[in-house]
């Protein structure tokens, strides 16, 4: 009876461990999105500074380009930068959160698997077949 009980919390812990696994590598690779998208406004921004204030600007929507003036690109260019500076600072949260989270389900599993050993040679097992 220990034994299934045992058997059920590892696949249980398991299923956790996999799911948080997954969503902390869908986390990293929406960071690394918004990190370009960081570098890209940083970028436009230092090339616009550089402009005199009277150059014609230009935006891009689509295939069409707009003129804009320059302040107008600037302010676009920093309220882009400035968002993706606060969603990675949330993110950045979020992944500390789900690392704790991985760790405890790694201890859990490692607890488990040191109360009862006849588990852990099954699980051996399983896998060598």
């Amino acid at each position: 009876m220990a034994d299934e009980a045992n058997r059920t919390a590892f696949m249980e812990l398991q299923a956790r461990m996999f799911d948080t696994t997954g969503k902390l590598k869908q986390l990293q690779t929406q960071m690394r999105s918004k990190e370009g998208e960081k570098k890209r406004a940083y970028l436009t921004l230092e090339e616009l500074r550089q402009l005199p204030d009277d150059t014609n600007t230009y935006k891009t929507v689509g295939k069409v380009f707009i003129l804009e003036p320059k302040s107008f690109l600037l302010n676009e260019q920093e309220q882009k930068f400035n968002e993706s500076e606060s969603a990675i600072a949330s993110m950045q949260t979020s992944k500390e959160y789900l690392e704790k989270q991985l760790g405890e389900v790694e201890n859990n599993i490692r607890e488990l698997l040191q109360q009862d050993p006849g588990l852990a040679r099954q699980i051996l097992s399983m896998t060598v077949q």
